[in-house]
């Protein structure tokens, strides 16, 4: 059997890693949006091929589940990486910047799946385990609804899991270093729009009319109460909206105005309050100025729990691997929000992130960067975590 200790493991991977650079920084190059990751998908379905690894193809082709066997352990897993990137006017500079205008890997997932296929260059190498891994690169993260695409298309039931993994990018920590949230680690998520209809006129004759405008501003200041006036003290609650329109010259009052945003929470029950709040308070304030407020609010991320085993599980592996210093095994729960939290309602498992350099721009930014030093980090520490959890059986060779 080959070396597998937690040094040999990182060693091995880093000797991989400017095959993996490259494929990283051709996909940050080429970036794809929700659903639509097909040529990613085909990247990642030709390198897991030449591994020998076999591929299914799901949600039409923008999803990729490479499946590796071994030994005739029962047990398997699932290690899971996103594709997607984000509508965002890249400013990084870089020689590989996006090569499509207003489309940019502005989240690092080009870097997830760049780790994750180290880890699986890894495994169908050494095959230093006993049972089944299941390569889950996802589509549409970003709102999209891939998780739940996936999941929807018997993800589960065709490559069962006995437990989940994931892991993001973590800016602003040093490369080298990991943090995970026991329990509830990311918010659950909603998008909503709102869109107040009242009856246009001329600019100079307000009373002829009904402004959507007046009313919209006064929604959007009294939606400010939701959270502070109904939400519990001890329960975390976000509700931001983000986006405004209303009018197209300066001396018409408009028929309609828009606002749209987002809500977050660490519970279900709370997302549903929230929910109920903005609903009450849009409609009656439309109706108290004569206009009339349509809400549509869509629940887009689960609230994201890690299972205290795989959570612990998950933790050891990167300790293995960096030093139990360098492993923050209480990281604060994030408000923003993952909906890899799906599939962690159907099975256990754990997400963890990993620094992406303490110099790193924040995601979601454009001048963020995925750190390439990063890269055998996580893929070694996904490999680890595999011969950790799926033990060959003495005598294996």
């Amino acid at each position: 059997m080959p070396d597998t200790t937690a040094a040999a493991t990182l060693e091995r991977v880093k000797s991989y890693q400017d095959a993996l650079v490259a494929v990283r920084r051709d996909i940050h190059a080429h970036p794809e949006l929700g659903l639509e990751t097909h040529r990613t998908a085909d990247i990642v379905a030709g390198l897991l091929e030449s591994w020998g690894i076999e591929v299914h193809r799901m949600v039409g082709g923008a999803g990729v589940v490479g499946v590796l066997r071994n030994g005739n352990g029962p047990r398997s897993i699932g290690l899971r990486a996103d594709m997607d990137a984000l509508p965002i006017h890249e400013a990084t500079g870089a020689a590989y910047k996006s090569t499509k205008a207003g489309i940019q890997h502005a989240c690092g997932h080009d870097g997830h799946t760049a780790m994750l296929l180290g880890a699986a260059r890894y495994l169908a190498e050494t095959k230093a385990f006993n049972g089944t891994v299941n390569f889950i690169f996802q589509p549409g993260e970003e709102g999209a609804g891939g998780a739940l695409a996936m999941l929807n298309e018997g993800l589960l039931e065709k490559f069962p899991a006995d437990e989940l993994y994931g892991m993001h990018n973590h800016p602003g920590t040093p490369v080298g270093t990991f943090g995970i949230s026991p329990g509830t680690g990311m918010a659950g998520g909603a998008f909503f729009d709102i869109t107040v209809t009242g009856r246009g006129a001329h600019g100079a004759r307000p009373s002829a009319g009904i402004d959507p405008v007046v009313a919209a501003c006064q929604i959007v200041t009294a939606l400010q109460t939701v959270v502070a006036r109904n939400v519990p003290p001890g329960d975390m609650g976000v509700l931001s909206v983000t986006k405004f329109e209303g009018g197209d010259a300066y001396n018409v009052i408009p028929e309609r105005a828009r606002m749209g945003g987002t809500v977050r929470a660490m519970k279900r029950d709370t997302i549903s309050l929230i929910e109920a709040g903005m609903k009450r308070i849009a409609t009656g304030v439309a109706e108290g100025l004569g206009a009339k407020a349509d809400v549509d609010f869509r629940f887009i991320f689960a609230p994201l729990v890690n299972a205290p085993e795989p959570t612990a599980a998950i933790a050891d592996a990167a300790a293995e691997l960096v030093g139990e210093a360098r492993v923050d095994r209480n990281r604060p729960p994030a408000s923003a929000s993952e909906d890899f939290a799906f599939m962690l309602e159907k099975v256990p498992g754990a997400y963890i992130n990993l620094g992406n350099g303490e110099k790193s721009a924040p995601v979601h930014n454009d001048r963020y960067d995925f750190n390439d030093d990063a890269i055998p980090f996580g893929a070694a520490m996904f490999a680890r975590l595999i011969e950790r959890r799926l033990v060959p059986e003495p005598g294996a060779v």
